[in-house]
């Protein structure tokens, strides 16, 4: 991290420490990504068997949520060097020198201690251990290790993105089954064609191609790229019927998937079969845009059903 060190000893808010803003700390904790992992987390407190107390639910929620802020916030410490040289995060607090990398660093591991330790002795130790791996494997796994390694990387840290709504639902049953599995493997299946399109669409293989991170479409080219999101998008959709196996889901839920995973899979193909010309990118950005709606729409059926007191299948399996 040699290169970006020298460029931010040269910043003066670095040179001064403590120069970040209320606004850059915020920016560390990546808001956009924490204000999905709150809403799945919060779908995955609404599934889960049983009741849990509003106030601690509420102390759950928190607590994953600045958990996924601690895990954003260690990020982008240590990815400071390759965010530089990559105009999408270029701006970012700590390679931007707003926030210094120990200041990143020390933010990070405080929040991330903090909520480990309330959710595991308010709530329920499974669910504090689960959000610690949850942290651990983002920063460790993904972050410091296969990101930079392997161009199944945003496959892999997929992972870290699906465990919110497996914490949320750790926390009311103290207990890791199924249909806790069944919401983890949507958001898993679901993140490549949904960052794969969104890589297609913005064209930023450059920026990947110039920090050194194999992303598929740097490593693979946009064929193979295209053929995979296919491939992810016929797998997701069985994927996501499988909360009716596990008696999560009722028949609002399952109809309304079959008819959003025909549309999600004809996305894909648009994407598969178009592949030059303006049309190309605009295949690009419908498939990106409706992933986006698709996934909220996928949990907020749940919390409807639950909110209209329909039904779930009785479980297949689990």
């Amino acid at each position: 991290m040699s290169d970006i060190n020298a460029q931010i000893a040269e910043a003066p808010a670095a040179v001064a420490g403590g120069q970040g803003t209320v606004k850059d700390y915020f920016a560390l904790l990546k808001p956009r990504v924490m204000s999905l992992v709150i809403f799945t987390a919060f779908v995955g407190i609404i599934a889960a068997p049983g009741t849990l107390h509003p106030w601690l639910a509420f102390v759950a929620l928190l607590a994953i949520a600045v958990g996924a802020g601690a895990a954003g916030a260690l990020n982008m410490w240590y990815d400071a060097d390759i965010d530089a040289v990559m105009k999408r995060t270029a701006k970012r607090p700590v390679p931007a020198g707003a926030v210094t990398p120990s200041e990143a660093l020390g933010f990070g591991m405080v929040l991330a201690v903090g909520s480990v330790l309330v959710l595991g002795l308010l709530v329920n130790v499974l669910a504090g251990a689960l959000l610690a791996f949850t942290i651990f494997f983002y920063i460790a796994i993904y972050t410091m290790w296969l990101k930079r390694l392997t161009p199944q990387n945003i496959v892999i840290g997929g992972a870290a993105g699906a465990f919110p709504p497996m914490v949320g639902w750790v926390s009311v049953t103290g207990s890791i089954d199924l249909g806790s599995i069944a919401l983890f493997l949507i958001i898993f299946t679901w993140t490549p064609p949904h960052f794969w399109a969104l890589a297609l669409w913005k064209k930023i293989n450059a920026d990947y191609s110039n920090a050194g991170v194999p992303m598929l479409p740097v490593v693979a080219g946009t064929d193979e790229t295209r053929r995979q999101i296919l491939l992810y998008s016929l797998l997701l959709f069985p994927v996501t019927l499988f909360p009716a196996l596990t008696g999560t889901v009722g028949w609002l839920y399952l109809v309304a998937n079959i008819a959003l995973g025909v549309v999600f899979i004809w996305h894909a193909w648009r994407v598969y079969r178009i592949r030059e010309g303006q049309e190309a990118e605009i295949a690009c950005k419908k498939l990106f845009g409706f992933s986006t709606m698709w996934l909220f729409i996928v949990f907020a059926l749940i919390l409807v059903e639950r909110a209209i007191g329909l039904p779930s299948f009785a479980p297949v399996f689990g």
